[in-house]
């Protein structure tokens, strides 16, 4: 189990709760013709965001040496899976950092002007800019 946050393309999502839930839906079928792990596929507002948020909160996906290096300074459990979509950036956080990659993300949602969406939480929590 992960703590699952999402950032999005507020452009691109319908603002009523209903209708946004269902727009949730399709986009984590991951149905894009393209490699999810690639930010340059996302809008500029999400790439600029992610930047930022994955100096705190590195990909997952990275090359053995850098894991490698976190995991001996005790650090893999900032290590995140990112599905980087065109409208969306889905991460899933471990649990162990779930307070901080919340607050993290969600002032850098705002700062960057992308939508926020806690996925983890019952009442799913959106903000849209």
């Amino acid at each position: 189990m992960s703590y699952d946050l999402m950032a999005f393309e507020p452009s691109k999502a319908p603002k009523d709760r209903t209708a946004f839930m269902g727009w949730y839906e399709q986009q984590v079928q991951w149905s894009e013709d393209h490699n999810y792990n690639d930010c340059s596929f996302c809008s500029e507002a999400l790439q600029r965001f992610f930047g930022e948020l994955s100096e705190h909160f590195p990909n997952m996906n990275v090359e053995d040496e850098i894991f490698e290096a976190m995991e001996e300074a005790g650090t893999d459990n900032r290590l995140t899976d990112y599905s980087l979509g065109s409208a969306v950036i889905y991460a899933a956080f471990a649990y162990s950092v779930a307070e901080e990659a919340y607050t993290t993300m969600r002032k850098l949602a705002l700062k960057h002007q992308v939508g926020f969406f806690n996925v983890s939480s019952n009442d799913g929590e959106i903000i849209f800019p």
